[in-house]
């Protein structure tokens, strides 16, 4: 075979040549002998093991009454042979050895129906894994869907909420900021320790160790996060019982309730609903004093704020979380704004207008000092309360927005910055003016800057790019030793 010409199929021809063998009532042996090689050699040809060179190629064809070019054909001689292949292929693929799983003989005596139901099994994992590999798509998907169930209760977790009030109460917390001492009170009551180290597996918050009871953080914080709220998100996991994830729509939900449980214990219901409702009944509702009366973030408080202010409050409400090239990075809604949305249904990762609260606000010469905006979205005007965090991944816009009838309501109402968004048609903001683009169509060339997060596959793992070994290994480090009696995780990497 020369190198111009295209690759053999191994496998495929060495079952033609054992089909064709066989077809002639010869076995291995007597076919070696009048080819005068090894039986032993045959074998692994006939096992897609080894290549044949030409001359022992149509000393073969010659013996088994059939031309080389029959024997060279690119389909299998049966679909007992195509299947066979095919669970041999997909045996050996990375995503199946990588199981630690025996391998599967494909020998005579395995049933064909047996191995159709393997193939297929193969087939099924190997679809979904390209799905899952070629786009964040299975993401988009879960966000979507679990943004529909939080909707649906208008994103209050009843459950989470009783549980918080009972931790607070066993600690004495009955209102205003959570102290560091309160939060080692909340992890003493929940039977955990915490522990600063300098060598915390870069791809986490946190680790816990589950035989000792050991919560590890960073010496210091990393990327702006309040670390009252890493040790509480993390104690949610165990006092909402969670358990190992087992996809990424149980990832999510999973840490949708971590962070709905810190924030009720850092703005417990009772107090925090009594102050809303005062402000509501002085028309002087504002996140930025719900953030300052219980010091946490404005996220924190925004957040917070959407889960208390349909349940007790009977107000229709939104949230972004939008970062300064307009992607949007978080989203909730139950007031029927137009959010922008792909084919799945998933905000994040879309385009906001350019004319929206969340984008105009890093067009002010202060981004930092809140901004308030009404905006009229063609069947309805939203008022919008917008303010700019600024976190080690770049400046963040925080908006909460409501429907006009609601305004009265608010602090900011009597702003008068005005904008109109008719997106998602393109003659909003997608279009360039027609005078803009006649000088510059034909002659801008930008060398645009790739957004890969949207494009990199979700991280693989139970704990979505968390690096076992490496946690293991950290834990190794820091735990104390004893026998281990059981095979046990020991661990979770947030």
């Amino acid at each position: 075979m020369t190198s111009t010409e295209p690759a053999v199929d191994l496998a495929t021809l060495g079952r033609r040549i054992r089909h064709a063998r066989q077809a002639r009532g010869l076995t291995l042996a007597e076919l070696a002998s009048r080819v005068e090689r090894a039986p032993s050699l045959l074998s692994q040809i006939e096992n897609g093991r080894r290549e044949p060179r030409l001359a022992l190629l149509s000393a073969m064809a010659r013996e088994l009454g059939v031309s080389v070019a029959e024997l060279m054909k690119d389909e299998p001689p049966s679909h007992r042979a195509a299947l066979e292949i095919a669970l041999e292929q997909a045996q050996s693929s990375q995503q199946y050895t990588t199981l630690g799983l025996p391998t599967v003989r494909p020998g005579a005596r395995l049933p064909t129906e047996v191995l159709e139901s393997l193939v297929g099994l193969h087939e099924e994992l190997a679809r979904r894994a390209t799905i899952r590999a070629a786009t964040p798509e299975e993401a988009r998907r879960a966000n979507a869907e679990l943004r529909g169930k939080m909707r649906a209760r208008n994103n209050y977790f009843a459950e989470i909420e009783a549980l918080a009030a009972r931790i607070s109460t066993a600690i004495g917390h009955r209102g205003g900021p959570l102290t560091e001492r309160g939060v080692g009170a909340v992890t003493a009551h929940l039977g955990f320790t915490l522990h600063r180290v300098p060598d915390l597996p870069r791809a986490t918050r946190s680790v816990s160790d589950l035989r000792n009871r050991r919560i590890y953080l960073p010496v210091a914080g990393r990327g702006g996060h309040d670390p009252r709220t890493i040790v509480l998100q993390t104690l949610g996991h165990f006092a909402l019982e969670h358990s190992d994830p087992t996809g990424y729509a149980d990832f999510l939900r999973q840490r949708v309730e971590s962070n709905y449980f810190a924030a009720a214990l850092l703005m417990p219901e009772k107090p925090a609903v009594a102050f809303l409702a005062e402000a509501k009944a002085a028309r002087s509702l504002a996140i930025d004093d719900l953030r300052d009366v219980f010091a946490v973030s404005y996220e924190t408080a925004a957040h917070r704020f959407t889960n208390l202010a349909t349940e007790h409050l009977d107000l229709p409400v939104h949230f972004l979380r939008v970062g300064e090239d307009g992607v949007i990075y978080k989203a909730y809604e139950n007031d029927a704004v137009t959010f922008p949305t792909d084919v799945t249904g998933a905000i994040e990762g879309q385009i906001v207008c350019r004319y929206w609260a969340s984008r105009a606000v890093f067009g002010n010469a202060d981004r930092y000092a809140t901004h308030y905006q009404y905006t009229d979205m063609g069947r309805g005007t939203y008022w919008c309360t917008t303010h700019v965090e600024r976190t080690g991944d770049g400046d963040f816009a925080i908006d909460v927005g409501v429907p006009f009838a609601h305004v009265k309501w608010f602090q900011g109402r009597e702003t008068p910055v005005r904008a109109r968004s008719s997106c998602p048609d393109p003659s909003c903001c997608r279009r360039p003016p027609a005078e803009l683009a006649a000088r510059w169509s034909t002659q801008a060339w930008p060398s645009a800057r790739a957004h890969s997060h949207l494009l990199a596959a979700i991280p693989p793992g139970t704990f979505p790019g968390v690096d076992d070994t490496e946690v293991y290994e950290f834990l190794d480090r820091h735990g104390i030793a004893e026998p281990v009696v059981a095979a046990d995780t020991g661990r979770v990497g947030t």
